[in-house]
């Protein structure tokens, strides 16, 4: 009987240091995979959950609403209220407010991004608003806010004609054109319905 109790505390000792060993492993490998986990990642993992944030701008304004997409260099944010969608360049975001099990579900293994939607930059959505004539407002650093239609967007600007919203883009409606870096931009609101396919 001795012999046997000896055998089963042995087993039981083995069996506790290799659990011991496993959730160290398990531990570290966890390390490891936070240190390599970048913000836009965890802001794709919470747009896939339409996960409710509140975003401050270098400006120190702020936006609130459900992450709705995630794409190279921007995300695109709905407002509690209204029918519109605000993209956000990553780099204008100086903080993120969520609850707790947000916070934690954001840092949590995901697919990451799709190849398309890896390589849809700013100025590739904001082509698309500029082809579809939509009107917007833009908010750039400063705090300055500019109403009207995007004629063009290149590399690292967008050119801006500046109009009430209210008016379509018609050549007695323009007030001004005005060049935007992309770099002076905080935020581009837009009407949801034209940011469909961007979304998809």
């Amino acid at each position: 009987m001795e012999w046997d109790r000896l055998f089963e505390d042995l087993e039981d000792q083995l069996a506790s240091g290799w659990e011991a060993e496993r959730a160290a492993l398990n531990a570290e490998s966890e390390r490891l995979r936070i240190a390599r986990l970048d913000l836009r990642t965890r802001a794709h993992t919470l747009s896939a959950e339409g996960a409710a944030v509140a975003l401050t701008l270098a400006d120190a304004s702020t936006a609130s609403g459900r992450l709705r997409a995630v794409g190279a260099d921007w995300l695109a944010l709905e407002p509690s209220a209204g029918h519109a969608l605000i993209l956000m360049p990553l780099a204008s975001i100086t903080l993120w407010a969520m609850d707790h099990p947000t916070l934690l579900a954001s840092s949590a293994p995901s697919d990451g991004l799709s190849v398309v939607r890896e390589r849809m930059t700013l100025g590739f959505v904001l082509r698309d608003l500029a082809r579809r004539r939509v009107r917007v407002t833009i908010r750039i650093r400063g705090g300055q806010e500019l109403s009207g239609t995007i004629d063009r967007a290149g590399a690292d600007h967008l050119d801006l004609a500046l109009h009430d919203l209210n008016e379509p883009r018609r050549a007695q409606a323009v007030r001004g054109f005005r060049i935007v870096p992309f770099d002076a931009l905080l935020s581009v609101h837009a009407e949801r319905v034209a940011l469909g396919g961007v979304l998809d």
